[in-house]
Order: C-alpha cells, then structure tokens, then sequence
C-alpha cells in the first residue's frame, strides 16, 4: 500500500510539472505563422505539419501529449532566423488525427521520413525532444541516409535509459488523471476531432508501458553525429547516457586524439520538464552543433 502511495504521488508529480509547463508554453508561444503548413498522406494516415522560415531544413519532432506550439514554440523564432524548420506533429497528437492505427517508434519513424518525401527534402537534420527523441533514434537507425546530423534531448533509445522511478510511472498512468489538464486543453485547440482525447491517451499509455530496446549495435552503427542534450536531473539514468555517448564515438580523451563528431551538453539544475524551458541554452547548443 505504501509503495502504491508513493508510485501515485509520483505520477501525480510528473503531471503537475506537465501541466505547468503545458500552461506556461500556451502562454508563451511565440512562434509566429508559419509559411507553410498541411498533411502529408502517410503510410495510411494524414500527417500535420507547419514550415517556417528558409536555409537547411531541420525537422523537430515532439514529446508525448504536445503538440508544436507547447514544445517548439519558444525555439522556432530562433532557428526559424537562420533554418528551414519543419515541426511535425505526430500520429495522433495536434492536428494529426487519432488513428487506430497500433502505435510504435519503427512506424512512427517511417511516417516522419514520408513527410520529408512528400515535402521532397531529400535529407535533414532532425532534433527529437523525450518520446520525440526516441522516434528520431530509431529515424537514424532505420533511414540513415536521411539525416544530416542528430539531436536527441532528454530521451533515450531503450527504456532501461531513464530511472526506475521513471518507468515505474510509466506503468501505472491512467487515462483520467489527464482529464481536464493543460494537455487536454491544447489538445481540444486543435485536434479535428476532440472526443479522440481518451482513446489517443490509452493508446499512448500502452505505447509507455511497453519495453523497447533499440540496440546497443544499432546505436554504434549511427553515422551521422549527434548531440545528446540532458538535463542533470531530468529522469535519464546518467550511466545509461554515458554509455550512450560512448556508443557514439564519445567520452574519450580528446588531447591525445581529435575530438569526435558527436556531442554530449548537461545543463545544471534541470529537470526533464523545465530543461525545454531554457530556450537560448538549447538554442546556443544547437546552433553551435548545426553549424
């Protein structure tokens, strides 16, 4: 019974730190129109997507339950200055329909790399934020020619990557205690059809509660160089991400060597919710990584 309280109390935790950040991200969201934005037919379903901006173009994909306002809203003024930025929202999430369609990383990868065949981008680089992360893991694993370079914030590639606490979570989510959040809310902004809410959060509940591992070999065979973005308190198991890097090319002794093409940033005193909130740190990693 204690640890039943203690689980409920987490998860409780995890949702009030959402749904401040749901709130405060509607709030200020500054991303503009785009100059572009509509549906790209997919592998059966239709996939949202906003344009903005000229340059190289670089996709960014979205955590669980947002939506390309409440995640990217902040940082797409700043890219936008210098990039093409195509922000994609997910089967299921914004704009893009529910489907019952069964959801997974594999196909929610190959839906990603449709949208770039239908906007005819050839390749890309592509920056993934927590669910959005690991979708863009398995981009560079099933479709590597299709990236330039990789940038994944605060997720990993195989759920033993975040803390028990984390999955724990994960496990005993229930549908109603989204009922009525900020998510909720930004969800019924813009879906096509709001009464999809419960059935879009069972079907993202299921998909959490499933282990995955992508492979340690997978992972090393990656050739396009990434930046792995964490924060030091946001849910990532820190030996899990070292070893990460390390897969990577990474944690070498680089004054007896060159540098290697891949990047590892820890920002101090971050959880895994208010680390997206540091928009002219992430945007100073990224620009320096992209460029």
């Amino acid at each position: 019974m204690e640890n039943l309280f203690k689980t409920h109390n987490l998860i409780k935790t995890i949702l009030l730190i959402a749904i401040i950040m749901g709130t405060a991200s509607q709030s200020n969201g500054q991303q503009g129109k785009p100059i572009g934005s509509g549906y790209a037919p997919v592998n059966g379903i239709k996939v949202y997507y906003e344009v903005y901006g000229e340059g190289k173009p670089i996709i960014l994909l979205h955590g669980a339950y947002m939506t390309i306002e409440t995640n990217w809203g902040q940082l797409i003024p700043e890219l936008s200055k210098t990039r093409k930025v195509i922000a994609i929202e997910l089967q299921g999430h914004g704009h893009t329909p529910f489907s019952d369609r069964k959801l997974s990383r594999v196909t929610l990868a190959s839906d990603v790399e449709g949208v770039m065949n239908y906007l005819k981008i050839d390749s890309a680089d592509v920056a993934g934020y927590s669910f959005g992360g690991s979708v863009a893991y398995q981009l560079a694993i099933q479709s590597p020619k299709r990236l330039r370079k990789l940038v994944i914030i605060s997720s990993a590639y195989k759920s033993s990557g975040w803390m028990p606490e984390v999955n724990n979570a994960f496990k005993s989510m229930k549908p109603e205690l989204f009922t009525n959040t900020p998510m909720q809310a930004a969800y019924d902004a813009v879906a096509p059809d709001k009464t999809k809410w419960t059935k879009f959060v069972e079907q993202m509940i299921a998909l959490a509660g499933e282990p995955y591992n992508m492979g340690e070999n997978n992972i090393a065979k990656i050739t396009s160089p990434v930046l792995l973005i964490a924060g030091d308190n946001d849910g990532l198991d820190k030996v899990e991400l070292i070893k990460t890097y390390q897969l990577l090319g990474g944690a070498v002794c680089a004054d007896f060597g060159a540098l290697p093409k891949s990047q590892l940033a820890v920002v101090p005193s971050q959880g895994h919710v208010s680390l997206m909130k540091q928009t002219q740190t992430i945007f100073g990693y990224l620009d320096s990584f992209l460029q």
